[in-house]
This record gives structure tokens, C-alpha cells and sequence, in this order.
């Protein structure tokens, strides 16, 4: 009877050793560490999720080889994968790649991309975009029945 103290508390700090790492990428293999980023993303809130899937993919694209690429992400937090990605994004617009060239800065393309998200899905009807040309602006037909 007096070792079931001992072992309750024994488990309960093994619980919390492994509930430790719920915020880092576990990349032993590309599997898990995709299914870590997965587990990450729907615990984030709606502001880091795209800019945490964004960086991580950026990261994918940068590292080609795939153990590089799992020795970068592995134990890293979500903040550190943003980080990183930025990195990426400015290294990538200063040598002048043309995808990175038409935003202004990382917080530009994340709202875009964040739209792009948003509306994905969706009828064209459906997604309100702001028409810049005067003319185009009242183009609502009214039908009188």
C-alpha cells in the first residue's frame, strides 16, 4: 500500500515530461514531424496559424534534402519556425525572386495569403474584393418586378 504513492507520483512526472514537447516539431522521421506540425497548428490561434504553416512549408522549399531539413525543424517551437521563415522571406526578396518581390513586407504576404485562405472554397460571388475603379463600384443591377 505505501508503494502506491510512490508510483502515482512517478507517473504523474512522467506525464509531465512528455506533455513538455506538445509545442515542439518532433522530426525523427518526415511523418511524424508532419503530423507534429499538424497537432501544432490546430492548437495555435487563428493569427500564427497561417504565418506557422507558411514558414514551415518556406522551411521545406529552402532544405531540398530531407534530413537537413529535419535536423532545422526538429525541437523547434512555433515561434522559431516563424522566425525562420522570415529569415527565408527577406534572403528570398533581396536576391530578387519574383513571387516575394510583389509584397512589401512578411505581414503584407501573410494577409494575403491569410485571405487567400479565407476565401478558398468559396464562389467568386461570394468574396468581396474591393473594386479600385470608380466606375466598377456601382455595377448592382435593380430589377423592378
Amino acid at each position: 500500500m505505501k508503494k502506491l504513492p510512490f508510483v502515482l507520483l512517478l507517473l504523474s512526472c512522467m506525464t509531465l515530461v512528455a506533455c513538455n514537447n506538445g509545442q515542439k516539431i518532433n522530426a525523427h522521421n518526415e511523418k511524424t514531424a508532419y503530423k507534429s506540425v499538424r497537432m501544432i497548428k490546430t492548437r495555435l490561434g487563428e493569427d500564427m496559424r497561417v504565418e506557422y504553416e507558411m514558414s514551415f512549408w518556406m522551411i521545406r522549399d529552402a532544405k531540398k534534402d530531407k534530413d537537413e531539413f529535419l535536423n532545422t525543424v526538429d525541437e523547434k517551437t512555433p515561434a522559431e519556425i516563424i522566425a525562420m521563415g522570415k529569415e527565408i522571406y527577406q534572403e528570398r526578396k533581396a536576391a530578387g525572386v519574383p513571387e516575394y518581390q510583389q509584397y512589401k513586407t512578411w505581414e503584407e504576404m501573410m494577409a494575403k495569403y491569410d485571405r487567400d485562405r479565407n476565401n478558398q472554397g468559396k464562389a467568386k460571388s461570394d468574396i468581396n474584393e474591393k473594386v479600385d475603379d470608380p466606375r466598377m463600384s456601382n455595377r448592382d443591377v435593380i430589377y423592378k418586378l
